[in-house]
């Protein structure tokens, strides 16, 4: 595929269970990220700090954060007000859907990657694993 791209998401091991388990079919983020990444690498944060699993995105959603919030609620994985509280003073939200998401048998290092430290929000990956 032309143009393939990845990013690489920070996400609490909470939330990257619940991703796991299919109950969160959304990933939520401030900013957008480019319009060729189609995969998205999955970083579970502290304890785990490991790549755990990938996703393809199967659509980006961005709009107003309560048009974001009504097309996702039910599959969003998360409260009503976790959602409101992430996206306070916001007036957009960005939503990844989330499709063939895959754990890897064994958890790699952010250095697989080569990248040196979590990223606060994402960071774009090209490195062929």
């Amino acid at each position: 595929m032309i143009g393939m791209c990845r990013i690489l998401l920070s996400i609490n091991p909470e939330h990257v269970e619940n991703i796991l388990l299919g109950k969160k079919q959304y990933e939520f983020r401030k900013v957008r990220c480019r319009a060729d990444v189609n995969k998205i690498l999955i970083y579970a944060t502290a304890p785990q700090k490991m790549v755990v699993a990938e996703a393809e995105i199967e659509e980006i959603i961005e709009d107003e954060v309560n048009e974001v919030w009504k097309q996702t609620k039910a599959l969003a994985g998360i409260t009503h007000s976790f959602f409101q509280s992430y996206y306070e003073g916001r007036k957009k939200a960005v939503a990844y859907r989330l499709k063939n998401v895959e754990a890897y048998a064994q958890p790699k290092h952010l250095s697989d990657f080569g990248i040196s430290h979590a990223p606060q929000s994402f960071v774009y990956v090209n490195v062929a694993i």
